[in-house]
């Protein structure tokens, strides 16, 4: 598969745009792959829209899937200059000033628009490499090549079991660490749970015990779509040292208000297949 996949990005990105539309038109049309999923998760956040809108806006989501694919191929060649030219920072100092003075960082993000360019495009203007968490896909070729795609312009990514053992090793550096915390958390982990997009929905708390253990400011990773391959990130410190104690879980908190403004400002560009809503809230 990682053959398959190396092959695929020597193409240019107009021709993985015609693939990844016709993957997409397969999922939703032929196979209606988590359609059922999407279609309840976006009836559940609008229900102030009718029966039209959600459906136009589950076709879209399907489609910037698509398009993120057929992204994902093509930055796997991708130069550092190319990507630039894609994605645009606008505040990097918000990571940098912090690392410079010592801090580690702990960046916030979620399957929002291009959630993958956001460590190339991260590593290209960062002082520090960030160096993403994640969990490990069950076909070990899949995950070689996630792997070596999230790793090409510095930093490494962590598998999330081994997190603990990274933070141990390195607390006395400064470093940057990236988190993608919208998916649920299984059902026997903590969690907390506050209102999002009008649901009781749980989340995972490891980047709050993350952020007090570093004494480490949280930055929230604003990713909009400006057109078609291009995007603009805006990072919002969130959160911020010295945390006081018992005061349960306020990062987490702040992280899903700024997620569900995200995601309203452009409800197409979240990844609705994701079964967010699975359990209720005991």
């Amino acid at each position: 598969m990682r053959f398959v996949l190396v092959l695929l990005s020597r193409l240019p990105l107009e021709a993985l745009y015609a693939a990844g539309g016709i993957v997409s038109f397969v999922a939703f049309r032929v196979l209606r792959w988590r359609r059922a999923i999407a279609r309840a998760n976006i009836r559940l956040a609008f229900p102030e829209l009718d029966d039209s809108e959600r459906a136009s806006l589950l076709r879209r989501s399907y489609r910037n899937l698509g398009d993120i694919i057929a992204e994902v191929l093509w930055s796997y060649r991708a130069t550092p200059p190319e990507i630039a030219a894609r994605v645009v920072v606008e505040n990097p100092e918000i990571v940098n000033d912090e690392t410079r003075a010592g801090r580690s960082v702990l960046l916030m993000t979620a399957h929002f628009c291009n959630w993958e360019w956001q460590v190339l495009a991260g590593n290209g203007v960062l002082d520090h490499p960030m160096h993403p968490v994640y969990k490990a896909r069950r076909r070990a070729s899949l995950d070689r090549f996630a792997v070596e795609a999230r790793a090409r312009f510095g930093g490494t990514p962590i598998p999330h079991k081994a997190l603990t053992r990274e933070l141990i090793r390195h607390r006395r550096e400064p470093r940057v660490y990236a988190m993608v915390a919208d998916q649920i958390p299984t059902i026997d982990e903590p969690k907390h749970w506050t209102g999002f997009l009008g649901q009781e929905t749980a989340f995972f708390v490891g980047a709050d015990t993350i952020a007090r253990i570093l004494a480490a400011p949280v930055v929230f990773v604003d990713m909009q779509r400006v057109r078609r391959g291009h995007y603009r990130i805006r990072l919002e410190r969130v959160a911020a040292p010295p945390y006081a104690a018992g005061r349960g879980f306020d990062i987490v908190e702040r992280y899903a208000q700024a997620l569900e403004r995200e995601i309203r400002a452009s409800p197409a560009d979240w990844l609705w297949v994701h079964n967010r809503w699975k359990y209720p809230k005991r």
